[in-house]
């Protein structure tokens, strides 16, 4: 599906979809469990994916609306009958990666064309110290992964700056062993406060996670057991950084957002972004709403190493600031769906917007960017969909993007939702 947008003007409350990383750990943390329930769970591409690999181990998912009930395999993760399909979904694989480890037979694990080129490596060697069978079926680090060896814990040395989902998913599957997980971080830890939702999530499930001078450690032996046998997962900020983006950049009345509650979420540093930036914006922590209009923008450093999935958004809003906006320390936001940062420097590009690409830095030159609409690819990816879209409300003339229906990995509502702040969206199915 492509989508046109034209200049528009939004404003009007809007809800950002539930965090697609707290229902992928809340699914499989209820896997984990006896039982529990997952409350105003994210139901999208990426997180049926997770669905289905807690059915694959065994367990039972049932849904209504965004209440998923789980009928956990409690830490005794069974062997799939059938390969484990995680489609486009690098977190699903990841984590299940750490769940298959478990089992004392071997799963196979595998994706579409982007997930299977996606890196694994550390994962796999990580599980390989542990005595567990990890292997890439092409020998690459990269899916198809052939896994198992009922690993009972250990130590483990591995690197922090390839994937925080690495860390996660030994911290997951460690609970459950025997003996416990010690994990001894070679390398400075990346995306760290994904790690943070892990920890904060695992503690509401009844798991006990210590950070070490080394890395983490996690004891065996835990059982998965949250509090009234129910979960409520959150808001999500990475969602949210697009529709505080339009409000910022196409706000004349201003944009009202819901569901903006305080969480462990690195991505809630969209708003200290925007703040900088000279948006006009304001949280109300208690009530979790933040109100953005529009403002004149001014180009900010921003370190994504903690917060890659703000990139996109970053790029797009360096493009309608004043001056130089530098996104620093973004190498790993190559490693994603796609390659983001060449994919969002060569779309604002051909929208007009003047961009220098180096290797760990991104920098989008405000003052020789004028956006004009163009035909534009959203790369099979989500996020550059998104924020692409928010660009096409301040290009002249239309802004095409293509592959628009790749929203549904994330905020399968979102071009409703900006239809329903004022925005001119046009919707070209084949």
């Amino acid at each position: 599906m492509d989508v046109s947008l034209a200049p528009s003007s939004v404003a009007g409350d809007a809800r950002a979809p539930p965090s697609k990383s707290y229902t992928h750990r809340a699914l499989l943390a209820a896997g984990y469990s006896a039982g529990a329930e997952v409350r105003d769970a994210l139901v999208s591409a990426d997180t049926r994916a997770t669905m289905r690999a807690v059915e694959a181990f065994g367990g039972t998912v049932e849904r209504d609306g965004g209440t998923v009930e789980v009928a956990g395999f409690d830490g005794r993760p069974a062997i799939p009958d059938d390969v484990v399909d995680c489609a486009n979904s690098g977190t699903t694989m990841r984590l299940v990666t750490g769940c298959a480890a478990l089992g004392d037979g071997l799963t196979v694990l595998t994706g579409d064309d982007s997930l299977r080129s996606r890196p694994h490596g550390p994962l796999l060697d990580a599980i390989a110290q542990l005595n567990g069978r990890a292997e890439s079926t092409r020998s690459n680090g990269q899916a198809p992964l052939v896994v198992g060896g009922h690993v009972e814990g250990g130590g483990v040395s591995i690197p922090g700056d390839v994937s925080s989902q690495f860390i996660t998913a030994l911290l997951m599957a460690g609970a459950v062993t025997d003996d416990g997980i010690e994990i001894e971080l070679e390398t400075e830890l990346k995306s760290a406060p994904y790690v943070d939702i892990t920890v904060e999530l695992l503690a509401e499930f009844g798991v006990t996670v210590d950070r070490t001078d080394e890395g983490f450690a996690v004891e065996g032996g835990q059982s998965y057991d949250p509090a009234d046998g129910t979960y409520h997962v959150p808001g999500d900020f990475s969602s949210m950084s697009y529709l505080l983006a339009a409000g910022a950049v196409a706000g004349d009345e201003g944009v009202t957002v819901h569901g903006a509650r305080p969480s462990a979420q690195g991505d809630s540093a969209i708003v200290d972004v925007l703040e900088r930036m000279g948006a006009a914006i304001e949280w109300d922590r208690d009530g979790g709403v933040i109100d953005v209009s529009r403002s004149p923008l001014a180009g900010v450093e921003v370190d994504v190493g903690d917060t890659p999935d703000l990139l996109p958004t970053i790029a797009t809003l360096g493009a309608v600031a004043d001056g130089d906006t530098h996104i620093v320390n973004c190498e790993h936001v190559r490693y994603k769906e796609t390659d983001r940062v060449s994919a969002m420097a060569e779309e604002l590009s051909k929208l007009g917007a003047s961009v220098t690409e180096e290797h760990d830095t991104l920098t989008i030159h405000g003052d020789d960017t004028d956006l004009v609409g163009a035909r534009v690819d959203g790369r099979h990816d989500h996020r550059i969909v998104m924020s692409l879209a928010v660009a096409g409300l301040v290009a002249t003339g239309t802004t095409t993007v293509a592959g628009a229906e790749h929203v549904d990995v994330s905020f399968p509502g979102f071009f409703d939702v900006l239809e329903g702040l004022g925005a001119s969206v046009e919707r070209h199915r084949e």
